[in-house]
């Protein structure tokens, strides 16, 4: 059985630390603030970046570069390695297309070489979910077969909601019209977004206020979680820069379900240039999204 590594993009929201001591490739995607771009090797904090948007600074994202997917296939290809890569929703990016359009060729080159890309029609820790779980069934000594077959099997079960503190964003963004922004502002709207089906990022409800909006994720989290109550890989929880609120969503979901090991990340430029600061997120397995 020939090795495999796993590989994912940068906008998994994973720790780098964890990426690097479990030898996960990533694959860049970009992006900019006003004209200055990063995202490979050239990075803005978390904190600058979101200080950034908050001072009125426009910020797009990009996405990864189709001669750095060559480089990094080709070079485990050096290795002899195959490839499982976790990507990205292809309905938010062409990225998943660049990187399956790269492992055809690499592999036009090595015949005896396999990459399996994933579309995970998520993002950010949904990802991630499915990076720890290939972690652990490859140090198991399962087979990259195997392991995409798990993964296939579940990324429709995986569930991402969030809420955002500043409409205006959502706006600038192209995901609300300006009048929408306007008078959801005045009346203190706080809306509730998730990935569907398809990965796309759609409106699932509305409530009145910040704590109000920060419950309903946990309520309905509730209502979805269905037979994985106890078949968690981990508890995913995002945020634009308010760590105190994620903190806050974490003790409410260990309160009301149990669950300790939760992952708290910030959410980055690939979905936080739309959110914007203030934005919190969960991610779960459930029955339904």
């Amino acid at each position: 059985m020939r090795e495999f590594v796993v590989t994912t993009e940068s906008n998994s929201d994973m720790d780098p630390v964890y990426l690097e001591e479990n030898e996960v490739g990533v694959i860049p995607h970009y992006y900019s603030v006003e004209e200055e771009v990063y995202g490979d090797g050239r990075e803005l904090t978390n904190r600058e970046f979101y200080d950034a948007m908050r001072a009125g600074r426009r910020a797009a994202t990009m996405p990864s570069d189709p001669a750095v997917i060559l480089e990094k296939f080709e070079a485990y290809a050096q290795q002899g390695k195959d490839i499982l890569h976790i990507s990205f929703s292809s309905a938010l990016s062409p990225g998943y297309s660049h990187v399956v359009d790269g492992a055809n060729v690499v592999m036009g080159k090595h015949p005896e070489m396999k990459i399996v890309v994933i579309d995970t029609l998520s993002a950010s820790l949904g990802e991630g979910i499915m990076i720890r779980k290939a972690v652990e069934m490859k140090k198991e000594g399962r087979s990259l077969e195997e392991t995409a077959e798990w993964i296939r099997e579940h990324c429709p079960h995986l569930n991402i909601q969030f809420t955002v503190d500043d409409l205006n964003f959502l706006y600038r963004g192209g995901r609300l019209s300006k009048s929408s922004a306007i008078f959801g502002t005045v009346i203190n709207i706080k809306p509730i977004l998730y990935f569907d089906k398809e990965g796309k990022l759609v409106a699932l409800d509305k409530v009145r206020g910040r704590k109000n909006a920060l419950t309903a994720l946990v309520d309905n989290m509730e209502a979805r979680l269905g037979e994985f109550r106890d078949k968690q890989v981990f508890i995913g929880i995002v945020h634009g820069d308010c760590e105190a609120d994620a903190k806050y969503v974490a003790n409410t979901i260990t309160d009301r379900f149990g669950y300790t090991d939760i992952v708290i990340r910030p959410v980055g430029p690939s979905i936080g240039a739309h959110s914007g600061p203030g934005a919190v997120g969960i991610i779960f397995l459930g029955d339904k999204k």
